[in-house]
């Protein structure tokens, strides 16, 4: 008997090695998607928390409409600039700051934990 064909042949349980190793392909592949998909989730409910963030700050800064929209916009684009939120809170204490608007990194830490609660409810909600 060749090693090939007694891999095919029925274990104890009825099934073939062939099966199992199927089973189990089928789960990494469900497990990677499932990943990728809690990925997709993650991106774009923090960059829905840092437009909501940016609104925020744009209200301070005395903005609306477009230049409201436009400065949100810039918030979403300064947190790809790399990882983590600090480069968010740099951006909008600083911006806050040159206005002569005083908010504590601490205050702004904590508005961006509540904006995460109603980011992800709005991102799951397809708002």
């Amino acid at each position: 008997m060749s090693a090939n064909w007694s891999r095919s042949l029925p274990t104890a349980s009825g099934l073939s090695d062939d099966h199992y190793t199927t089973v189990f392909r089928d789960r990494e592949q469900a497990f990677e998607i499932q990943f990728a998909r809690d990925e997709d989730l993650k991106f774009r409910t923090k960059a829905r928390r840092n437009k909501l963030l940016g609104l925020w700050a744009a209200e301070k800064l005395g903005m609306s409409g477009d230049a409201a929209s436009d400065y949100a916009k810039a918030v979403v684009v300064a947190d790809l600039a790399a990882p983590g939120q600090g480069d968010v809170l740099s951006k909008v204490t600083g911006d806050l700051a040159a206005k002569g608007i005083a908010v504590p990194d601490q205050e702004i830490r904590s508005l961006m934990g509540s904006l995460m609660v109603v980011a992800e409810a709005q991102v799951r909600q397809g708002v």
